[in-house]
């Protein structure tokens, strides 16, 4: 390895995005409530951008590839190059303005409908924003407010309180809410204080496990009482695992008496908090439209009548060529109208590409929306890519985050990508597919003798569905679907 200090000289080849590309990307990816924020953040950044008015009665038809050549003189893009003086563009924005004079102000305005479009915005903004719930913590201070106990109990009640996690357990111990020093009558005034917490509404709340959980939810009124005490404190795994003749060895309950109590232990609740969990659920707003043509064919329509259309402001147009603007004024609007006009661009674009990419999509898979999910057909970003001549990432992008109104429902656009493998025929089959196929042989199982995995892969294989005894038990736990013992049913014979 030799060391030097010297300076030497290299040739490196390195691709470097520039920043309006990757503005470009960023805005491709946006869903379209994110793009009428993007939007008016630029707008309050560039005095140059103005919204354009729309017709009532305007279309919004999906984007077609336009032929420059076609555009009319005054109908072109308008872009400044700082290197040149650009006076053609001039003189046409001057012909523009001398052709239409009532169209322009001599200072930038803000119409009635802008106005009114900026307030609709804000109210459509402020309606999504989620109102507060009353909190587990809110729902047990209340009913603590109500009881008359003494102050050193109410502190260390409230402590538990705000110790509970979001299922309503305390996950701390005791110990560890009182200080290093704490007596022996401060734990036991710490265990009183639980027991206040405990007995508050809802029941089970306090709980430092899940059995303890269920112990503080029965009642002696409740059938099967003595059962239940017996089956949570000393057979829950069992339980879980379905270990029903062990425990009726054990206990010596019958079966169906076993079955009876368990079907009233379900109806306890294991996370007794979880009801005052905080979830806000947005409004999905869906990016693309697929509409049904006459002739029954699917097309494709973006979905963005509520985002601004953009044009470039016409008084600073006309400021640009006044001759007592300042040279500083100058390179101000020269800089601000390049912005302007490449975020105009990349909305365009933005628009295109989304309304090509999506009818790839609903061309490949025209059978899932037609007759339903079952009928998925395996597909990849790469081959969208290909289709459209994209590079995959763009395909990526464009997807991300977006959602499409079909006769079936709305789907984000991911849903539309399926990988899969080839059955026995040779013949592409989704993991959707397969995974539809073992909930079925799994519903219609003897439930005395339920499949195990090794099993589920024969009946699979006889179905034309070649696939490992790993992955069938991997899908089997994503679905929810517990194991041949926890499935079996002990009441039936075998």
């Amino acid at each position: 390895m030799r060391l030097s200090l010297g300076l030497e000289q290299k040739l490196v080849q390195k691709q470097v995005l520039a920043p309006r590309m990757i503005q470009s990307m960023e805005i491709l990816q946006l869903p379209v409530m994110a793009l009428q924020e993007k939007i008016e953040q630029e707008m309050n950044e560039n005095p140059l951008l103005e919204v354009q008015e729309v017709e009532p009665d305007g279309t919004d038809d999906p984007v077609e590839k336009t032929d420059n050549d076609s555009i009319a003189e005054t109908e072109k893009e308008f872009v400044v190059d700082e290197n040149k003086d650009n006076a053609d563009d001039f003189e046409r924005l001057l012909d523009l303005n001398n052709e239409y004079p009532d169209t322009f102000d001599d200072r930038p305005q803000r119409s009635l409908n802008q106005m009114e479009d900026d307030a609709n915005r804000k109210h459509d903004a402020l309606a999504n924003v989620a109102s507060r719930v009353e909190t587990l913590q809110d729902h047990l201070d209340t009913q603590l407010g109500e009881l008359n106990i003494e102050p050193e109990l109410l502190e260390l009640a409230m402590r538990i309180i705000s110790s509970l996690d979001s299922n309503g357990y305390l996950t701390t111990s005791l110990e560890d809410l009182l200080p290093p020093d704490s007596s022996e009558e401060m734990v036991a005034h710490a265990r009183e204080a639980l027991a206040i917490v405990q007995a508050l509404d809802p029941a089970g709340v306090g709980a430092r496990d899940l059995r303890e959980c269920l112990l503080l939810q029965l009642e002696p009124a409740q059938p099967y009482f003595d059962e239940l005490r017996t089956l949570i404190s000393n057979h829950l795994e069992d339980l879980c695992e379905n270990r029903l003749p062990l425990i009726q060895k054990k206990t010596g309950y019958t079966i169906e008496l076993i079955q009876d109590a368990w079907s009233e232990l379900r109806k306890l609740n294991p996370k007794p908090g979880s009801a005052y969990k905080e979830d806000f659920v947005p409004n999905v707003v869906p990016d693309l439209t697929l509409e049904i043509s006459d002739d029954g064919e699917y097309g494709v329509k973006t979905e963005d009548g509520e985002v601004p259309q953009l044009r470039i402001s016409n008084y600073y147009r006309k400021r640009l060529m006044d001759p007592t603007a300042t040279v500083e004024e100058k390179d101000f609007i020269k800089r601000k109208i390049n912005a302007a006009q490449w975020l105009i661009d990349s909305i365009n674009q933005r628009k295109n590409t989304l309304a090509r990419v999506a009818q790839a999509i609903v061309d490949h898979q025209h059978d899932f929306i037609e007759k339903g999910p079952e009928y998925i057909e395996p597909l990849k970003m790469q081959q969208i890519a290909d289709k459209v001549g994209v590079h995959v990432t763009t395909v990526s992008r464009a997807v991300d985050d977006k959602w499409i109104q079909t006769p079936r429902g709305i789907f984000p656009l991911k849903r539309f990508f399926a990988g899969g493998t080839t059955n026995e025929a040779g013949d592409e089959v989704t993991w959707d597919a397969i995974r539809l196929k073992l909930q079925e042989i799994i519903d219609s199982e003897d439930k005395a003798k339920p499949h195990s995995d090794d099993e589920l892969v024969t009946l699979l294989k006889n179905e034309g569905l070649n696939v490992a005894r790993r992955t069938v038990t991997k899908y089997r736990k994503k679905m929810g679907i517990p194991s041949s013992r926890q499935r079996r049913d002990w009441s039936k014979k075998g």
